[in-house]
């Protein structure tokens, strides 16, 4: 399956900004500082990785109910669909 340009871009957007959140992180540990800062920023890292999975799993799914046809020809079942959203918890 091959996500719509606006998912992609979307998704694209949300990796670059993890990212930073990730060399921001890096450099909380490189300048020693508090546990709690760098959990608390890790723990944020965290949830946006989340999300950007469940974006993809929202698309999925929309293309499970618009196209079932495509869908299924591309493995995308509603089983297959609920496997990897339980893979994100």
């Amino acid at each position: 399956m091959r996500f719509p340009d606006e998912v992609t871009d979307d998704v694209r957007r949300r990796l670059r900004r993890i990212e930073g959140q990730i060399r921001g992180l890096e450099r909380l540990v490189d300048e020693g500082a508090d546990c709690r800062e760098v959990v608390t920023q890790l723990s944020a890292a965290q949830a946006a990785l989340h999300k950007v999975g469940y974006r993809l799993v929202a698309a999925g799914l929309q293309y499970c109910v618009s196209s079932p046809d495509s869908a299924a020809e591309d493995g995308m079942t509603a089983e297959e669909l609920e496997k990897l959203f339980l893979k994100l918890g």
